[in-house]
C-alpha cells in the first residue's frame, strides 16, 4: 500500500493531520462519549482520543523517526528526536461535550510548521514557519491580520499562576479596556488562529511558558508567521522567560493591551 503522506513537506504533515483530527471531531459530534476524568474538573472524552490517533496516523506515516507529544497519549516515539510535534486533538472539550461548536484541533512541529483546524467551518489554518495562510473549500488565502473588530478573546479558564499580580479575567474591569474593545470567550485556542485570521483583534492568557504546551504551540507558530505580535503578559518573549500570552493582530493594540495589564 501507498504512503500518501510520505511526499508532504512539514506544512503539509501538519495540515494533514490536522485535517484527519478534525475529521474524527466533525463526526463524533453530538453523541453520548464516554468521558475520561482528569481531575481538577478536566476531562477527555472519546473524540479526544479518537482525534488524537488519527492524527498519529498521519504523523506516524509521513514522518516515522519523529517523537510526538499529544495531549492524551503524552510523550511517544523515539525519545532522542531532534524533532518533536506537539497534538492537541480537540482544544475545547467542554464546548465539545455539552454541544457547542467553538473547538480546534491543533497540530505543531516544536519550532517549525503547524496548523489549526476548525472542524465545523472547514478552515485549515497553516503554516511553514515563515508565511501564514488558510486553506478552505480547497482554496488557499494568505493571512493577515487587523485590529479592526476591536474583539479581543480573553482565556478566564483557571488555574491562574500569575494572580494575585495578574489575572486575564482583571482585563474586564479595566475602563480603558471597555472603552476601546469588546471582550469574547470562546474558550478555545480557536480564538488564538482567529487573531491571525482577521476575526478578533487581540487574545489574552495566564500562564506560565506555554510556547512547547500542546494547546498554544500552534497557534503561536501561526500567529508569528502571520505577522502578529506575540509576547507573554509580562511583554518579554514566548518562551522559558515568558508567561502567559498577549498575542495582538498589530502593535498598537498590543502597546494599549500591555498598558492596561502592567496599570492595572
Amino acid at each position: 500500500m501507498s504512503n500518501s503522506y510520505a511526499g508532504l513537506d512539514d506544512a503539509g504533515v501538519a495540515s494533514a493531520a490536522a485535517r484527519a483530527g478534525a475529521d474524527v471531531v466533525r463526526g463524533m459530534y453530538g453523541q453520548r462519549l464516554a468521558r475520561i476524568d482528569k481531575g481538577a474538573g478536566d476531562f477527555a472524552t472519546a473524540a479526544d482520543v479518537a482525534a488524537e490517533k488519527a492524527i498519529l496516523h498521519v504523523i506516524r506515516a509521513a514522518r516515522p523517526d519523529d517523537a510526538v507529544l499529544g495531549e492524551e497519549g503524552g510523550q511517544q516515539g523515539a525519545t532522542k528526536s531532534a524533532r518533536q510535534w506537539l497534538v492537541d486533538p480537540l482544544c475545547g472539550t467542554l464546548n465539545y461535550a455539552v454541544g457547542t461548536t467553538l473547538v480546534a484541533v491543533n497540530v505543531a512541529l516544536r519550532d517549525g510548521a503547524a496548523a489549526v483546524a476548525d472542524p465545523f467551518s472547514g478552515e485549515i489554518f497553516c503554516t511553514d514557519g515563515a508565511t501564514a495562510w488558510v486553506r478552505h473549500d480547497g482554496a488557499d488565502a494568505e493571512l493577515a491580520p487587523t485590529p479592526a473588530s476591536h474583539l479581543v478573546d480573553v482565556n478566564l479558564d483557571p488555574p491562574f499562576p500569575g494572580a494575585p499580580g495578574f489575572r486575564a479575567v482583571d482585563l474586564l474591569a479595566h475602563p480603558g479596556f471597555v472603552e476601546r474593545f469588546r471582550p469574547r470567550v470562546v474558550s478555545s485556542t480557536l480564538a488564538l488562529a482567529w487573531v491571525a485570521a482577521r476575526k478578533r483583534a487581540a487574545y489574552v492568557t495566564d500562564g506560565g511558558d506555554l510556547s512547547g504546551s500542546v494547546h498554544f504551540a500552534a497557534g503561536i507558530a501561526l500567529c508569528r508567521a502571520a505577522g502578529c505580535v506575540v509576547t507573554g503578559i509580562d511583554g518579554a518573549p514566548v518562551g522559558q522567560a515568558g508567561r502567559g500570552l498577549v498575542v495582538a493582530a498589530d502593535g498598537e493594540t498590543h502597546q494599549l493591551l500591555m498598558s492596561m495589564v502592567r496599570g492595572r
